[in-house]
């Protein structure tokens, strides 16, 4: 009996551990992002900065994107998004040759504001859509701090850098990486010549998230496997035990 017992308790602790790693891997990745997570240097891009709700009983009514003025670009276009308002703020600065063009004004930021009886609910993620350019040349990526308001007044700022040793902070601020064009090997929407992105998919920005997620939900699923085999296999024992001190009782 006390192995049976041993038996079930392993499987119990198992299981328990393939939950825990499903709801590892279903919180890993939430958090706002710029996807896809790189562009070509000196040229323009889409980007789509995703947006997670992360409170069950709030939900999210404002984006505001913040640009780096000390890296300014020549054009910022949105893409029209319903139930929801788009500001742009332009600001003029002294003028600076960025990519071969004199630039003299220059996007502070991007804000999103949900129309009335519209928001990205509980369990819910939007993206919200802009091209970027011209990208500098003079850095290998773009912080974009971004802050996520809620519905019930709380505010979220997504503006940490990510530290030397690679650790993720508490809430990250989206990055867009920027590489040489000979380097990117496959189309980032980026361009030297001045033409803006088209359509692509978001390849790259969260590969890691979605390799994390989708490991530990096989470790989950391997964890809940191996503790239902062990539980099985117990009652079967024990069943089997049973059954020989019965016909040990009836020779």
């Amino acid at each position: 009996m006390s192995t049976n017992r041993f038996a079930v308790r392993s499987a119990a602790l198992t299981a328990a551990c393939g939950i825990v790693a499903l709801i590892g891997a279903g919180t890993a990745s939430a958090h706002v992002s710029a996807q896809p997570g790189e562009a070509a240097k000196g040229g323009y891009a889409k980007v789509a900065f995703r947006v997670p709700n992360e409170r069950p009983n709030a939900g999210t009514v404002q984006v505001k994107v913040n640009l780096p003025e000390q890296y300014p670009l020549s054009s910022v276009r949105t893409k029209p998004m319903p139930g929801w308002t788009v500001e742009v703020e332009r600001v003029a600065i002294a003028p600076v040759e960025v990519a071969g063009a004199q630039v003299t004004e220059t996007v502070r930021s991007i804000t999103w504001t949900a129309q009335p009886g519209n928001r990205i609910g509980p369990n819910e993620f939007n993206e919200f859509e802009a091209t970027l350019g011209a990208l500098p040349t003079n850095t290998d990526e773009l912080l974009l701090p971004t802050t996520q308001t809620y519905d019930n007044g709380e505010v979220v700022n997504w503006d940490a850098p990510t530290p030397p040793n690679g650790e993720e902070p508490e809430h990250p601020a989206p990055t867009l990486k920027l590489v040489e064009e000979a380097e990117e090997g496959h189309s980032h929407g980026g361009s030297s010549d001045g033409q803006e992105a088209g359509e692509q998919p978001a390849v790259a920005g969260d590969d890691t998230a979605r390799w994390l997620g989708g490991a530990g939900l096989l470790v989950g699923a391997l964890g809940l496997g191996v503790g239902a085999g062990a539980l099985a296999r117990s009652r079967n024992a024990g069943q089997a035990a049973k059954q020989q001190e019965s016909e040990k009782d009836e020779s």
